[in-house]
């Protein structure tokens, strides 16, 4: 399997190639500031990942230092709010939720500062497993 580019930044792996119109409104609400905040992430856009599943994901982070990827699969293409996988690399690997790609920013900023654990966000997913933000008092 092909190596992942060297990154200190979180990374977003694109696993399907099927809708390119589907990546580029992803990546375009990304970029987007949420509260401020924008994500720090490495976009894997390469077809050699074409197809990769969970397992496969797990073995290519196997060496990395990252705590966690997201992924832009199948789902995340032909879903209309193209919810994007986030796999937990560290302690509980293969621990998986998803998020709009809005929730990228306070998921990437928090995990990677460590200021909250994986945990936090797979519990504040809704009943269909997406995680679309925190609940504001």
């Amino acid at each position: 399997m092909k190596p992942l580019p060297a990154s200190e930044n979180a990374f977003v792996l694109r696993t399907n190639f099927s809708d390119q119109g589907a990546w580029d409104a992803i990546i375009a609400e990304m970029a987007k500031p949420v509260d401020g905040f924008y994500p720090y992430v490495n976009l894997v856009d390469d077809p050699a990942y074409d197809g990769l599943t969970k397992t496969q994901i797990l073995e290519l982070f196997r060496h990395e230092k990252h705590c966690f990827v997201i992924v832009a699969d199948r789902t995340a293409m032909e879903d209309p709010e193209h919810p994007l996988l986030v796999v937990h690399l560290a302690d509980d690997a293969g621990q998986e939720f998803r998020t709009l790609p809005r929730g990228v920013q306070s998921i990437e900023n928090n995990l990677s500062l460590r200021n909250m654990d994986f945990e936090e966000f797979a519990d504040a997913a809704g009943e269909d497993g997406v995680f679309r933000g925190f609940p504001r008092y």
